[in-house]
């Protein structure tokens, strides 16, 4: 059984997968629950998750502390509907038939957690823009 045309994949993308694409994922995983399939990737993973943007969405009640940066593949960008880049620059894969979208954002590595308060909210911001288009039922 495939998966309905109602759940959209989305796959976040940037350099480490250490900050950005961590917190962009796991707000859409939090809003969306399982309405939309969740990916993220760098196109050059760090070893772990930035410990400010852990700290930063554990202030928003979302736990990321287990994750950890994962390599873009050319199967994760198949696999997805709507491709979001954040900085990763010609590195991601482009495939005819996907959306990209690219959202400049700030990078906070090396960042402390008055620096990544407002990028995190910038990506809430934008998730849930992009929720209310690809997925409006799954707002709660």
């Amino acid at each position: 059984m495939s998966t309905p045309p109602e759940h959209p994949s989305v796959l976040f993308v940037c350099v480490h997968n250490a900050g950005r694409s961590q917190m962009a994922a796991a707000f859409l995983t939090h809003l969306a629950g399982d309405r939309v399939q969740v990916r993220s990737a760098g196109s050059a993973p760090a070893d772990s998750v930035n410990s400010a943007v852990v700290e930063a969405m554990a202030e928003t009640g979302i736990d990321i502390s287990a994750e950890v940066p994962k390599v873009l593949t050319v199967e994760a960008v198949q696999a997805s509907d709507i491709v979001i880049t954040m900085g990763c620059g010609d590195t991601c894969p482009v495939f005819p038939g996907k959306r990209y979208l690219d959202w400049e954002l700030a990078d906070p590595a090396g960042q402390g957690i008055d620096a990544v308060r407002p990028i995190r909210d910038e990506i809430e911001k934008r998730i849930r823009g992009l929720l209310d288009e690809i997925a409006p039922a799954a707002r709660r």
